[in-house]
């Protein structure tokens, strides 16, 4: 698939589910908004890997933030974000990640509004990127 479209996919699921955090958010499913906002992140940077004509593997904000660090200095202030957001990739969704109770008992509002944020700024860092690339939209 050319990289146009593919990035243009990926980019299309990240704003979604970065919608889908907000959703959760106003629902009052915190553990739940802090994995989308992962995923938001996470496909929004997988977008620009397409756009530049490279796959990318993994579930590693950070690992995906130092990776494009070779073609573009400034992922570093994002890093802090990315750390963040990573902590929620599987405590957000496993019992097992706590010694007793289930996730919705760890995340609160403050908690899902951060990383809501966090992926926000990251996901507009990638499609400002990608619109460089001629590739925004």
């Amino acid at each position: 698939m050319e990289k146009l479209e593919e990035a243009k996919r990926w980019l299309a699921q990240a704003r979604r589910d970065l919608k889908a955090a907000r959703d959760s958010l106003s629902a009052g499913n915190y553990e739940w908004a802090c994995f989308q906002a992962h995923q938001a992140a996470e496909k929004g940077l997988k977008a620009l890997f397409h756009g530049l004509g490279e796959g990318a593997w993994g579930h590693s904000l950070t690992s995906l933030l130092e990776t494009l660090s070779r073609t573009y200095p400034d992922p570093q202030a994002l890093l802090t974000r990315a750390r963040e957001l990573g902590r929620h990739y599987i405590p957000s969704r496993h019992p097992s990640a706590f010694e007793s109770g289930y996730p919705g008992m760890y995340y609160d509002e403050e908690t899902a509004s951060r990383a809501i944020e966090h992926a926000g700024v990251i996901l507009k860092w990638a499609e400002e990127k990608l619109g460089e690339l001629g590739l925004g939209g």
